[in-house]
């Protein structure tokens, strides 16, 4: 006897009819069966419950999925033209950190077909508080004459991840500044988050916080996108940030300014003290400068990183040009909307007029500091040598006659080398003599104060056009003398009024 399926069975005798056990056995696989045919339908069942379950919840994500993660726009569209048309693009189209043609999201704007003089480049991100980005871009055109803006085209990169914010971004600019848009002289641009390299756990030199590390070395990045896409719009580039007010013409005034360097060799030239507002390069250098910023993006911050730039291509002096064009108007930084008071005192909205004019002095030059460099608006100053002496005078001859609306004279570098007792004066005849040029026919505009002098409105009080500024000086000192720029503001004389006598 044995069992099966839980019943009994008996062997049979040789010759014993086994029909009935065959029977009772039949019966028993049968029962066996329905059993194991009823567990495979259980398991059947379940498996189709559970695929059926998981269908229903890809369905419910894919539904409800915009409202729970931010969506990804569809306006966006991949520009057509490599970052830098001049060059060949990377092959493979792989992006390594000595490569950096990728293509980047043109969002708005035509790209111009024939290269400007001018590209002005800034890059903008989410604030906390404030944003400055559309009062910026109004500077900078309204700041501009027709003819400037032909000459201009201004990239503005929308470096944010949260899509929802350049959206909303890319509207506002459309719509206050179509015209630029459809002109050629305005673009907007962005790049996908991963096109970035990491920007957590990286190292903290300077023993900057985790959340500083990350945020300047994504702005390293963010410039390093910008200036690689800009390298072949124009021939000049200027680095702006995206809270900045622009002095009036301020494209003539670098025009004017690269005139003076001649065939001088440099990397950078600086258009305002602060940062890395108002920078200018070679549109022929952003290839390397993008690729440098990328290189060492998480070595430390940006303005640091343009400094060693310009330092390894051999130019070891900051040549930087008074008046500053560009001022830093926001109060809240792009980091963490903390204060920021940060102001250029250097900076004016209208730029001096300073019309054309001979300098004279009998005060000693030292070397190649002539009189010429204190009234020119470049990077130098006059530096005279002592004794200064009574009577001793720094006079500006105009080539015409001249309506004076302002006059600032600034003395002295770093509180020391200022001309003590001076008055400064204007006088409507010149006269040559033996020993040069005088002033003649003179009236006194204020004496200088801690080595400083400043008017404004001095048509008010001198109403008629004047052939000469001169400041003298009223008392002798020991002291070496510096007059580090004079700068002259002009108003329209009036019809009536006659030319003074030469």
């Amino acid at each position: 006897m044995f069992k099966l399926h839980g019943m009994d069975y008996h062997r049979t005798p040789l010759g014993t009819s086994t029909a009935p056990y065959r029977d009772a056995w039949r019966v028993g696989v049968n029962v066996g069966s329905s059993r194991l045919i009823g567990m495979r339908c259980h398991i059947k069942r379940v498996v189709q419950t559970a695929v059926s379950l998981g269908i229903f919840t890809s369905v419910c994500i894919l539904i409800w999925r915009p409202q729970w993660t931010e969506p990804r726009p569809q306006w966006i569209r991949y520009s057509a033209v490599p970052l830098n048309s001049t060059r060949e693009p990377c092959q493979d189209n792989v992006k390594t950190t000595l490569c950096l043609s990728v293509s980047v999201r043109l969002l708005a704007g035509t790209i111009p077909k024939e290269q400007r003089y001018l590209t002005v480049g800034l890059s903008s991100v989410k604030r906390k508080k404030e944003s400055y980005l559309l009062s910026t871009l109004d500077s900078i055109f309204s700041q501009s004459s027709e003819e400037e803006l032909s000459q201009m085209v201004v990239v503005v990169l929308l470096a944010e991840f949260n899509l929802g914010w350049v959206q909303d971004t890319l509207d506002s600019i459309k719509k206050k500044f179509l015209t630029q848009l459809s002109q050629g002289q305005l673009l907007v641009i962005h790049a996908d988050q991963e096109l970035y390299p990491p920007l957590e756990g990286l190292k903290r030199n300077f023993n900057d916080a985790p959340d500083r590390v990350t945020f300047r070395s994504k702005q390293n990045v963010d410039y390093a996108f910008l200036v690689d896409f800009s390298a072949g719009l124009s021939q000049y580039y200027l680095m702006l940030e995206d809270d900045v007010g622009c002095s009036k013409g301020f494209l003539t005034a670098i025009r004017g300014h690269l005139k003076t360097q001649g065939s001088s060799p440099w990397v950078t030239l600086e258009f305002s003290k602060l940062g890395y507002i108002g920078k200018l390069y070679h549109s022929s250098d952003l290839q390397r400068l993008a690729q440098f910023l990328y290189l060492f993006y998480q070595e430390m911050p940006c303005d640091f990183l343009l400094t060693h730039f310009r330092t390894l291509l051999m130019q070891d002096k900051v040549i930087r040009f008074r008046p500053s064009l560009f001022q830093h108007m926001g109060t809240y930084s792009s980091f963490q909307g903390t204060h920021n008071h940060l102001k250029d005192d250097d900076f004016y909205q209208e730029p001096a007029d300073n019309p054309p004019a001979d300098v004279h002095t009998d005060i000693e030059v030292f070397k190649k500091h002539s009189p010429e460099e204190a009234y020119i608006q470049g990077t130098g100053h006059f530096w005279g040598k002592s004794p200064i002496k009574e009577g001793n005078y720094f006079l500006i001859a105009f080539h015409e006659p001249v309506l004076l609306s302002h006059v600032l004279v600034n003395t002295g570098l770093d509180g020391k080398d200022l001309l003590g007792s001076a008055d400064v004066e204007v006088g409507e005849a010149i006269q040559k003599t033996e020993a040069g040029v005088e002033c003649s026919r003179t009236r006194v505009l204020g004496p200088l104060q801690a080595g400083q002098f400043e008017l404004l409105n001095v048509q008010n009080t001198q109403n008629k056009p004047v052939l000469c500024l001169r400041i003298r000086v009223t008392a002798g000192q020991t002291d070496w003398v510096i007059i580090g720029n004079i700068q002259i503001w002009t108003a329209k004389a009036k019809k009536n009024e006659t030319s003074p006598a030469v």
